[in-house]
């Protein structure tokens, strides 16, 4: 058992998920000497093929586009960083709290959410495409490093975090052996083995990670779109939680480059909403006086929150850069040829799966079937952005010989 356990547990707060506690993993395996079952579960998410190929995964601009904008992988790392720091702060797992931030997005397909809802078009005959519940489907069945098992074998804990971190996904508990057809395939597919409680929230621990990623989406889209000049300075006055921040920068650093200005705006920006999220969440504990995580799950509502008046400037800031940033001109071109790979790769390999690579190929069960459809959007899903347009490329440039 981990030597320093008992130490580590006496520092968190009653509604924190424990080491000690947790409801274990599916396939039983002997603890570690130097690591709790979360930092496992954090070192596994790192150490998957999945995780490494976010590097090459859309945030917003494709990864030819500039080695300084952020991927997926960045934002995923950015995301656990400030997921550790709110945890620990709050006395929550911050082991917990980082395994969750980090595996957030490793659903996601190649060319962001552009990537998602063409393959959820493509699939729509055939049970859909999501990429919350792609990410379950990954740690539980399509990653395999190990011989004793499918996936990553990761504690309830984490795999309850990773589905609900954004809420229960039904109004009532359920036969988790005979799941709804509303649950998206990934669920629906695990749920028998494994009951999630899909009608509870979920840890404070993952409600964190998930507003660590608005945090971090949100502000750090605001840095993307400024360096690549898709709005300027003067356009953030329309948002007036941003305008606030963008006048303290300017009466404090008036000669400040443009770089260190966005730095300086970006920061505290994160800084406000950080801060803010836990005031909130702490008021929300309060009244709630939890003593264990099944409290927070069972609340009725979110316990981890951003105050009223923040909450309403992240949906401005989201809504400003959905139009100015998501649906620039220069962002549109590069979704539009996404659309066309995605789409071309889909139907050319359900018709033809003898086209997959023979390991994919032999999962197949003939051409057209939803089988060897739900093996094609694995296949596509897995796939970075390079080797999309690289397999694009391949099959469809009919002036290149070599494959």
């Amino acid at each position: 058992m981990y030597d320093s356990l008992p130490r580590y547990e006496d520092t968190l707060a009653p509604y924190a998920c424990r080491p000690s506690e947790s409801r274990g993993r599916v396939f039983k395996e002997p603890e570690t000497p130097n690591r709790s079952c979360y930092q496992r579960d954090r070192d596994r998410v790192i150490h998957s093929s999945s995780f490494r190929r976010l590097k090459h995964k859309t945030q917003v601009f494709v990864y030819h586009e500039g080695d300084h904008f952020r991927t997926r992988l960045t934002h995923s790392l950015e995301v656990a960083q400030i997921a550790r720091s709110v945890c620990r702060s709050m006395h929550l797992n911050e082991d917990l709290g980082e395994a969750l931030a980090l595996a957030h997005d490793l659903g996601h397909p190649p060319f962001g959410h552009v990537g998602e809802t063409v393959l959820n078009e493509c699939m729509k005959d055939y049970d859909g495409f999501d990429h919350n519940a792609q990410a379950l489907r990954l740690l539980t069945r399509l990653e395999h490093r190990y011989a004793s098992f499918e996936g990553l074998n990761l504690t309830w804990e984490t795999l309850e975090g990773l589905a609900k971190h954004n809420g229960p996904l039904v109004d009532a508990a359920i036969d988790h052996k005979k799941p709804p057809a509303q649950l998206s395939f990934g669920f629906r597919d695990y749920l028998p083995e494994n009951d999630l409680e899909l009608h509870t929230y979920a840890s404070a621990e993952a409600q964190i990670a998930a507003l660590a990623d608005d945090i971090a989406y949100s502000s750090h889209d605001l840095d993307d779109g400024l360096r690549a000049g898709l709005f300027e300075f003067d356009e953030l006055k329309k948002i007036p939680v941003v305008a606030q921040v963008l006048d303290e920068v300017k009466w404090t650093y008036p000669n400040a480059s443009k770089d260190v200005m966005i730095h300086e705006l970006v920061r505290r920006m994160i800084n406000r909403m950080v801060a803010d999220m836990m005031v909130e969440s702490g008021r929300r504990i309060e009244r709630l006086a939890p003593t264990s995580p099944d409290d927070i799950r069972n609340a009725g509502q979110p316990t981890i929150a951003f105050g009223k008046d923040m909450g309403e400037a992240v949906k401005e800031l989201k809504s400003f850069l959905f139009e100015r940033m998501y649906r620039h001109y220069l962002v549109n071109r590069m979704a539009s040829k996404a659309k066309r790979v995605v789409s071309d790769l889909f139907d050319l390999y359900i018709t033809e799966p003898e086209c997959l690579p023979t390991e994919w190929n032999e999962r197949a069960q003939g051409a057209g079937t939803p089988e060897t459809a739900r093996v094609v959007a694995d296949f596509i899903a897995g796939m970075t952005d390079r080797f999309a347009f690289r397999e694009h490329a391949k099959l469809f440039d009919l002036n290149r010989v070599s494959l």
